[in-house]
């Protein structure tokens, strides 16, 4: 099952910011009346008798003492609040699940977002508020697919009325093959992966999409997604495909991504960690 990050730290933040407001609005009031009916009592003593006296001292303990839920929540509030800003309009960290944009990331990396590049979007609601920049073609975009509750990372390939052609696996935008230039041959060692079942090797590539150049990788047999596909890009959506062109569940499987789906782009890896056990590397730390 998927958790909804966002909305569970919207509900701490929220349940957090709801009991430190009520105790300062209400309940404080009431342990400072508490206390001053404490020191009433005990009118009598002197100051230095009260720091010696562990009955006035016993009292005192009690009236001031915060509920415990109270005290974790005024603790964690600020922090909670903070974290919940960062994560929702600047910079939000991801960890890359599979495989589909290998070569430009692999399993385990660790991603900062940004989340204001295309716009200033309502948390949880994800409904934009202020608009700043359009995805471009080569950006490396986090999203939601349609019918989809997870995140996905591709790059944005079609652009709103782009006309998107795949052909042998060769890319072609508004009817221009989009250049690219041999790298390496990669021989696959996954059982699991296309090129290993058919006894092929991954062409290792770099692309340039309007300027801006990116690894990516073919198998040298094209799967049936690499063979022919042709669509239109519809108004206010944006075709998205993966690096790890064989292997990649995007948009020639589950369509056009809706701009209302956008979740931010991709900027840097901050670290890499591909197993619970294992040492976390900065080796692949850079922009993406």
């Amino acid at each position: 099952m998927d958790i909804n990050v966002p909305l569970i730290l919207f509900l701490l933040v929220a349940g957090t910011g709801v009991v430190t407001l009520v105790d300062r609005v209400l309940w404080a009031g009431k342990r400072k009346a508490a206390i001053a009916k404490v020191q009433e009592s005990f009118s009598e003593l002197t100051e230095e008798q009260k720091e010696e006296d562990k009955k006035y001292q016993a009292a005192i303990a009690t009236a001031s003492a915060e509920p415990s839920y109270v005290e974790i929540s005024k603790s964690f509030f600020p922090l909670l609040a903070l974290v919940f800003v960062v994560r929702s309009f600047i910079i939000e960290p991801f960890q890359i699940p599979s495989e589909s944009m290998v070569p430009t990331l692999e399993v385990g990396d660790f991603i900062a977002v940004n989340k204001f590049t295309y716009g200033i979007r309502l948390p949880i609601l994800r409904t934009k508020v202020l608009d700043i920049n359009d995805p471009e073609r080569g950006d490396v975009m986090v999203f939601f697919p349609p019918n989809e509750k997870r995140y996905f990372i591709k790059r944005v390939i079609g652009l709103p009325g782009d006309k998107v052609r795949i052909q042998n696996n060769r890319l072609f935008i508004n009817g221009v093959e989009v250049p690219r230039e041999d790298v390496s041959d990669v021989i696959p060692t996954n059982p699991g992966e296309f090129c290993f079942s058919v006894g092929g090797v991954y062409k290792v590539m770099e692309e340039t999409i309007d300027g801006k150049k990116h690894i990516m990788r073919n198998c040298s047999t094209p799967s049936s997604a690499g063979l022919a596909y042709s669509s239109v890009v519809p108004e206010g959506h944006y075709f998205m495909m993966g690096d790890n062109r064989d292997n990649s569940g995007d948009s020639r499987k589950f369509g056009m991504v809706p701009e209302e789906r956008i979740v931010g782009k991709a900027i840097v890896i901050w670290m890499h960690w591909d197993k619970f056990l294992s040492i976390p590397s900065f080796s692949r730390v850079g922009s993406i």
